[in-house]
């Protein structure tokens, strides 16, 4: 299906879907109306919803359009997914359909602190995992 800008889509079946699973029925969950974050991606994501297994609410899925094939748990960690940004909006959109809000939390304690390896090691996973998700 050729894309608006000229190209064709990818079609890459079942892989590169990212879910979530929001706790709202199906009718609540508009694709046509998507929260902020996943509407700032309109034109490079496809999203569907469907059920979610046992009435648990409803499955919110979304894929990149053009994302390279998949990625190394190495570049996700590093940074470097492309599909870091997409599972952010979903965390974000999950959290925006709920409770009306996006949830922060701040788990850096304030203060000077000795730096060591293993604390470096962590400060640098810490910052890497909003992005890198759990697969």
């Amino acid at each position: 299906m050729p894309r608006p800008g000229g190209g064709a889509r990818r079609s890459r079946g079942l892989s590169g879907w990212l879910a979530v699973t929001v706790l709202r029925p199906v009718d609540e969950v508009d694709v046509n109306n998507l929260p902020a974050p996943l509407a700032a991606l309109h034109d490079r994501i496809e999203v569907r919803t469907s059920p979610a297994s046992r009435d648990r609410g409803t499955e919110l899925a979304a894929r990149l359009l053009d994302a390279p094939r998949g990625s190394s748990r190495a570049a996700r960690l590093g940074g470097k997914d492309p599909e870091a940004e997409l599972r952010v909006a979903l965390r974000q959109a999950k959290q925006l359909l709920e409770v009306g809000e996006v949830l922060v939390v701040d788990p850096v304690p304030h203060g000077e602190r000795t730096r060591s390896r293993g604390g470096a090691l962590i400060e640098r996973w810490t910052t890497a995992a909003p992005k890198a998700g759990v697969r």
